[in-house]
């Protein structure tokens, strides 16, 4: 049982999925799987602001297989084969990251609010 349960139902996203800082919409409800995965994400900085130096391990993330599903979404320059993903409007990020290799990106539950 995870901690998230309140924000699945059938496995996938019961809400709609938002940025964090500013409105902007990320996900409809329902369009993405829950997958318990663990990955270590930069902390989170507007663009503008260079890169972080350090990281967390993060479980929990919205999985989708095409990156078409996403409303309103950016990606980084390619870093060791995976792609962050940042909130297209205020460029917040990561608030996940994509794999180049299986093609499926993740957003981590933490850094979204769902409603």
């Amino acid at each position: 049982m995870s901690s998230h349960d309140e924000l699945i139902t059938n496995g996938k996203n019961k809400f709609t999925v938002y940025c964090s800082r500013c409105p902007s919409k990320i996900l409809n409800s329902g369009m993405a799987s829950y997958s318990e995965t663990t990955y270590n994400l930069p902390q989170m900085h507007h663009k503008k602001d260079g890169n972080p130096s350090e990281g967390e391990d993060i479980t929990g993330y919205w999985q989708v297989a095409d990156i078409y599903t996403f409303e309103n979404l950016g990606f980084s320059n390619t870093v060791d084969k995976i792609k962050y993903l940042i909130c297209a409007d205020c460029e917040i990020g990561p608030i996940g990251w994509h794999d180049l290799s299986s093609k499926q990106s993740y957003i981590a539950l933490s850094r979204v609010k769902h409603s």
